[in-house]
């Protein structure tokens, strides 16, 4: 039953996306209501409102089908890879080339525009002021069984070590940043690697993301996921040292 009700969510998409079904007029309305907002501050919003749909419109039809699956049917990369019958590489391209596109039609719009798709306010502000993210850098190493199990005081890292009782863990670094939506940012890593991480869009309090590590030009790692602020998501990275690098990432303040 799930099965067939996510088929038919997609068909739907898809026929919209791709004009074969009107969007609802609104879904182009809907936006939070402010009851303080002066008539002239509505007014331009409508103006604003008017002139992204126009701006939709004019792109061509396959940077439009994947911003309108993507940003306001809201499905996912598999969903989109499905729907389209491309490659989840593509998808993530041409999502990344189409609002690309839309940002030098819109200029400093098209944070509006994604967030005015979305319709929701925790979308919006991350996607004007960046999603917060933090990644400790740990290194992963494996412990004798006859060690004494070190005293961890991070919870975290005590957790981490409750439930791996035969690895060991020693943060090397932390990474604190907020970083915008379609903007990748790079930070270093032990070792000489490089972290690439990549917002690709938010929709309410989850944030899509993409994380690559880098080393010499060479992508050793490439993940991407979506995040709810405040819950940990784990990516075990390369060899480094004694053991392998294991990045704990949060979003959210």
């Amino acid at each position: 039953m799930n099965l067939a009700t996510d088929r038919q969510r997609q068909r739907g998409a898809r026929a919209r996306a791709l004009g074969g079904e009107p969007v609802p007029e609104e879904e182009w309305e809907r936006s939070v209501p402010d009851p303080a907002a002066a008539p002239d501050v509505s007014a331009a919003r409508q103006e604003e409102r008017a002139l992204i749909r126009r701006a939709l419109d004019s792109l061509p039809l396959n940077y439009r089908t994947i911003i309108m699956l993507s940003d306001i049917e809201g499905l996912t990369y598999r969903e989109i890879a499905e729907v389209l019958r491309i490659p989840m590489g593509t998808v993530m391209s041409r999502l990344h080339n189409a609002r690309k596109r839309l940002k030098a039609l819109l200029g400093p719009l098209l944070v509006l525009a994604l967030a005015l798709c979305l319709g929701l306010v925790p979308a919006a502000l991350w996607a004007q002021q960046g999603v917060p993210v933090s990644v400790r850098v740990l290194l992963q190493t494996r412990q004798a069984p006859a060690a004494p199990a070190a005293k961890v005081e991070d919870p975290y890292m005590r957790k981490l070590q409750q439930h791996f009782p035969n690895r060991q863990y020693e943060q090397l670094d932390l990474i604190q940043a907020r970083v915008t939506v379609g903007q990748a940012q790079r930070f270093p890593l032990p070792g000489g690697r490089e972290l690439e991480i990549l917002p690709t869009g938010v929709r309410g309090g989850s944030a899509s993301i993409r994380f690559t590590i880098v080393k010499s030009g060479t992508r050793e790692v490439a993940v991407s996921t979506d995040l709810q602020p405040g819950k940990p998501f784990s990516i075990v990275g390369p060899p480094h040292g004694s053991g392998v690098l294991h990045l704990v990432i949060v979003t959210g303040e």
